[in-house]
């Protein structure tokens, strides 16, 4: 009874880290936001989680043992922890609590394939800076809403530890 609980936290952080980076792409891809140094950072523990949530989702299909399976949402609660911390960080600098790195810029966009092209869009593109929200929705940037997500993540992965056997 408990791996059944524990399988839908499991795919449930699972699918949420999933949406969370689905969306952050499709934001960058689609609607052409680029991506600054810490935005990217940000992106981080979720392309680290989503492999490990979906092997926690394994493991309680497997019926692994309960201590398997706490150690496994500890180390999501720990990753998600890191991502509140640099949310926190990435909010900060926007909005000017704190220094952000100097070398903050683009590091990915649309450049053209066309090599005519390419230098031209190269001087046309300004790159992102860090302490500049690219767009704030209900009050909060990106990386506000980054530091939302990853809490309810982490107590996600909270609440299946500590889930009575």
């Amino acid at each position: 009874m408990v791996n059944k609980h524990l399988g839908i936290e499991a795919a449930g952080y699972f699918l949420i880290a999933c949406a969370v980076i689905l969306t952050a792409l499709g934001f960058e891809h689609i609607g052409g936001f680029i991506p600054c140094k810490l935005c990217l950072g940000q992106r981080i523990p979720y392309y680290t989680a989503i492999p490990l949530a979906a092997i926690t989702c394994l493991m309680v299909w497997r019926n692994a043992s309960p201590s398997m399976l706490r150690l496994l949402f500890a180390v999501l609660a720990l990753i998600m922890a890191y991502s509140i911390f640099l949310g926190i960080r990435h909010s900060g600098v926007e909005w000017n609590w704190w220094e952000g790195p100097t070398d903050c810029g683009a590091v990915s966009g649309g450049l053209t394939m066309d090599a005519g092209n390419l230098l031209g869009q190269l001087q046309a593109i300004t790159p992102p800076s860090c302490n500049e929200a690219a767009g704030r929705f209900l009050g909060l940037s990106f990386a506000g809403w980054n530091v939302l997500t990853s809490i309810a993540l982490f107590a996600i992965a909270l609440r299946a530890i500590f889930k009575k056997a």
